[in-house]
C-alpha cells in the first residue's frame, strides 16, 4: 500500500448482526494495519455500536421508524444521503457499504457526483415479496464499483447472475475474545439453566435461520436425553419476522412439558458471549442460507462442537471430520447430528480440530485480503 488510506465503512446497524460484526472487526484490523477508518451506522436507540469499536464511530441519528418496512429501508437510506451531503463528511479516500441501506445511500450520492465510487460486501442477497426491497438490494450492489464476497458462493452467485466480478475475502474470529479458557460460571447462574447438555442455536428465531426446524429436532433429541436444554440467542433485526416466529410459538406449545427446556433469551449483552459459547455442549446452526456463517468460527475458538448444514458456504472452509453434519431440511437428521455431538469420541476429535480451524481465520488476513483491491480505487473521494 503506498500510502495510508481514509475508509468509510458503512453498515446497516449499530446491533450485532453478523455483517455488523464483520464491518466492525475488519474495521479495527485496518486501523491495526496503519489506515485510518470511521465506521458508520443509523443509530435507532441512540446508545451506539453493540461494541465500542477500536477505530472511529460515527452513529447517524434516525427518526421514528415507520410501520412499514419498505418506508423504514428508505428513510434509513435518506438519513445516509443526508448525513454524507456535507463535504467534511465526504473526507474519505474509500467508501465500503456492507448492505442494501448504505450501498443505496452511497449509489444515490455517486449519482450526484458527491462520491466518484464505491465498494460493496455481499454478504448474501436475501429473497423479499416486496419489489421494492428487491429494487433497492439490486441497486444497492449492481451501482458498486468494487467487489467482496464472504465466500465463493456468493463470489459465484454474483458472477453467474450479474456477471460481477469480486474478491473472497471470508470472515475472522478473535481467539483472544473466544477461547476456552473463558469463565462461564457466572452467566450459568444467571440463566438458572438446569443440569443437562445445553444445545445453543445464535441468530434469533429467523426463517433463514431454520429455528422451527431446530426447535423440531431439540423436540426429538428430549426423548433421548430429557435433561436437554435449548437456548436461543439473539434475533436483532430490520427485517420483519413476526409471521415465521408466530408458527415457531405454535411449535414451541406443541411440546408441551418439553416446552420449558427452551430458553429464548433475545439480544445478549456482547460481553456476555465468550461465556455463553463456553456454557453450551455444542452450537446448532442449521441454516438454509448463510453468507459465512461467523457464528461457526466464535464456537469453534470457544472449545464447543458445532452441528451445521451440509449446504454452501459451510463446505467451503468446514473440512468432513470439522463439525457434525446435518440436513437442514430434515428434523430428524438435525436432531441426530445434535445426539451425535455429545458422543465423547467425537467431541475428543471434533474440539481440536476446530480450535485449529479457527486460529487460521484471522481478521487480519481478511483486512489484508482487501488492501490490494482497495488500491485499484486510486481517486481519493474529496468531492
Amino acid at each position: 500500500m503506498s500510502r495510508p488510506l481514509r475508509i468509510a465503512m458503512l453498515s446497516h446497524s449499530t446491533n450485532p448482526r453478523g455483517g455488523v460484526v464483520h464491518a466492525m472487526q475488519l474495521s479495527d484490523a485496518l486501523i491495526a494495519l496503519g489506515h485510518e477508518v470511521v465506521l458508520h451506522a443509523p443509530d435507532a436507540k441512540g446508545t451506539g455500536f453493540f461494541r465500542t469499536p477500536a477505530c472511529e464511530a460515527m452513529c447517524i441519528p434516525v427518526g421514528t421508524a415507520p410501520d412499514d418496512m419498505t418506508a423504514m429501508v428508505e428513510q434509513r437510506i435518506a438519513e445516509y444521503v443526508r448525513h454524507f451531503e456535507s463535504p467534511a463528511a465526504r473526507d474519505f479516500d474509500i467508501f465500503h457499504a456492507h448492505d442494501g441501506i448504505s450501498g443505496n445511500a452511497l449509489a444515490t450520492l455517486k449519482e450526484r457526483g458527491l462520491i466518484p465510487s464505491f465498494v460493496r460486501t455481499v454478504h448474501h442477497i436475501d429473497q423479499f415479496s416486496d419489489t421494492t426491497l428487491m429494487a433497492l438490494q439490486d441497486r444497492s450492489i449492481d451501482h458498486a464499483d468494487l467487489y467482496f464476497a464472504v465466500s465463493s458462493m456468493w463470489r459465484n452467485t454474483l458472477k453467474k447472475t450479474r456477471g460481477i466480478s469480486s474478491t473472497v475475502v471470508g470472515n475472522g474470529v478473535d481467539t483472544k475474545r473466544f477461547s476456552p479458557a473463558v469463565d462461564c460460571g457466572v452467566l450459568r447462574g444467571k440463566l438458572a439453566l438446569p443440569d443437562g447438555p445445553v444445545f445453543l442455536a445464535v441468530g434469533g428465531i429467523e426463517a433463514r435461520k431454520n429455528t422451527i426446524a431446530m426447535l423440531q429436532a431439540f423436540g426429538q433429541v428430549r426423548a433421548i436425553r430429557p435433561d436437554a436444554q435449548l437456548v436461543i440467542a439473539g434475533g436483532a433485526s430490520l427485517l420483519d419476522h413476526r409471521g415465521y416466529q408466530g408458527e415457531f410459538r405454535a411449535v414451541l406449545a406443541a411440546l408441551g412439558e418439553h416446552a420449558a427446556a427452551v430458553h429464548i433469551l433475545g439480544t445478549v449483552a456482547d460481553e456476555d458471549m465468550p461465556a455463553l459459547y463456553r456454557l453450551a455442549d455444542a452450537l446448532v446452526f442449521a441454516s438454509v442460507k448463510e453468507g459465512f456463517g461467523l457464528v461457526v468460527l466464535e464456537a469453534m475458538a470457544s472449545g464447543v462442537p458445532v452441528v451445521v448444514s451440509s449446504i454452501a458456504p459451510f463446505t467451503e472452509y468446514l473440512g468432513p471430520e470439522d463439525v457434525v453434519w446435518c440436513d437442514p431440511r430434515n428434523a430428524a437428521s438435525i436432531a441426530e447430528a445434535m445426539a451425535i455431538s455429545l458422543l465423547p469420541p467425537v467431541r475428543a476429535g471434533l474440539i481440536p480440530r476446530g480450535l485449529d480451524l479457527a486460529a487460521h481465520h484471522s481478521w487480519q488476513r481478511t483486512a489484508a485480503a482487501h488492501l490490494q483491491a482497495y488500491e485499484t480505487l486510486k481517486e481519493p473521494a474529496h468531492a
